[in-house]
């Protein structure tokens, strides 16, 4: 029996359509295009936990895309759709992205087949920790060759857990603590790592904004102050995104997307509370001075100037790209905009930051957070008395010139040695700049370049081609 209808692309095909439209343009060998899309090693592996007593077998994956670059780095997430094709298709998103922003690892992502809120805290430090040997006695947790971070479903606690297995297999290894990253602070994490991806979405917004032709060429005033904006899913990355651009950049959160419905308010949401109530009620539903849409898929075609898709892959498709009327789609979550929904998006002149760049953050800091582990020193530890000490000086020094007291608010400013938060923060504002700039350059130089998603494949091709070809691929 035949049939007429069209077969949906999955997320790995959606990838590797994108990165064929890139090989394309930049007239690759078929050679090299095939060894940048393949995947080098994918890992299954079933165990049993028991729960209640009773014998559970659990299911996951880990995936390295490319390993060109030493260690291989993505999260490990666990959710119930996980399976082993979305974990390839991540993975290579991973190799992507980390040549985009310049961060040294090859790509690797992990995931576990399990509904995370249905088991107790004890069970699920049970199967995180099995499910962490079954990865390091296989050679897929190593803070030499693999090392996951979190992910959905996973945070800190998780990749504690994960972290004292590893040493606990390994108490000879003296970098252990390296193994992941992502961890509690307490457990050589870094400040800022738990709100990072959502923190680079802010930076990379901030630095589009800075770009004033590319703004105009959206249709979009200057300034990211007072703009509307729609955001869907209100995880790790969107709660962080939504509450810095609406505190911070003075944005106006007009409705949020989740999996229960969306809340609409034209005069703005306060993420904070609607963060609370979620906690308390496990929804939107319900939170007061704001109009609930039980369908909230359809509010992604509402009228607002930013649509920022921070959850699931494939939400805007070929169906509904048509409706979007947003000016500019910030893509926080991975693989939001299929590869035919980006071609009509594109066609209609609406923006797009792609993924590969724009939820970078997490693993610029977990790079950061890496060599702070291998480093076995925290930033700003040995030079932060001495700027304090410089600019006291340099203080005086004004003082003595001007015979006038500096006022104690410069005083405070100059004076003030960066603390590990500081220069976290500073490295990450710098890293999603930079790359930012370099996409613009790379379209405004290759005219075959027409849209920031083929700038960043093209820039993170280039990189990873010239590597393979280092090394003799």
């Amino acid at each position: 029996m035949t049939t007429n209808e069209p077969v949906a692309l999955s997320f790995r095909d959606n990838v590797d359509l994108m990165v064929d439209h890139a090989i394309r343009i930049m007239g690759l060998e078929e050679g090299m295009g095939n060894a940048l899309k393949a995947c080098n090693t994918v890992l299954q592996v079933s165990f049993p936990v028991e729960i209640d007593g009773k014998p559970e077998m659990f299911t996951g994956w880990r995936a390295v895309h490319s390993d060109h670059r030493l260690p291989s780095k993505g999260g490990i997430r666990y959710a119930p759709e996980v399976n082993q094709e979305e974990v390839e298709a991540l993975a290579a998103l991973m190799t992507y992205k980390c040549a985009i922003v310049d961060v040294p690892y090859g790509g690797s992502k992990g995931g576990l087949c399990i509904d995370p809120r249905k088991y107790t805290r004890s069970q699920l430090e049970s199967i995180t920790r099995r499910f962490a040997r079954e990865l390091a006695n296989k050679g897929f947790l190593s803070p030499a060759k693999n090392v996951p971070a979190p992910d959905m479903g996973t945070g800190q606690r998780e990749m504690g857990w994960m972290a004292d297995t590893y040493r606990q297999l390994f108490p000879d290894d003296i970098n252990y603590i390296g193994c992941v990253t992502g961890k509690p602070v307490g457990y050589g994490g870094v400040r800022g790592r738990n709100e990072a991806t959502g923190r680079g979405v802010q930076y990379a917004m901030r630095e589009y904004f800075r770009h004033f032709d590319v703004v105009k060429e959206a249709g979009l005033t200057p300034g990211l102050g007072g703009k509307r904006i729609i955001i869907q899913g209100l995880g790790n990355v969107g709660y962080h995104a939504a509450l810095f651009l609406s505190t911070e950049d003075n944005c106006l959160i007009t409705a949020v997307i989740e999996r229960d419905g969306a809340l609409i308010n034209p005069d703005g949401l306060n993420i904070h509370d609607v963060h609370e109530h979620m906690i308390e009620h496990g929804g939107v539903k319900g939170f007061p001075g704001a109009k609930y849409v039980e369908d909230g898929a359809s509010v992604l075609e509402h009228d607002c100037d930013i649509l920022i898709p921070a959850a699931l892959e494939g939400v805007i498709h070929g169906d509904n790209a048509e409706g979007i009327k947003a000016k500019l789609v910030v893509e926080a979550a991975n693989g939001p905009i299929t590869y035919e929904a980006d071609a009509i998006l594109q066609k209609r002149g609406v923006e797009i930051i792609p993924d590969a760049y724009c939820n970078a953050g997490g693993v610029i800091v977990s790079y950061f957070e890496w060599i702070r582990n291998l480093a076995h020193v925290r930033f700003g530890r040995i030079e932060k008395r001495f700027h304090e000490t410089r600019g006291a000086h340099i203080i005086s020094a004004i003082e003595l010139a001007t015979n006038t007291p500096v006022p104690d608010w410069v005083r405070k400013e100059i004076v003030r040695g960066a603390d590990e938060f500081d220069l976290v923060r500073s490295g990450l504002d710098d890293t999603m700049r930079l790359a930012f700039q370099e996409m613009v350059e790379v379209r405004r130089t290759n005219h075959q370049v027409r849209d920031l998603r083929m700038a960043a494949y093209v820039i993170a091709i280039e990189k990873i081609s010239r590597s393979y070809l280092d090394i003799g691929y």
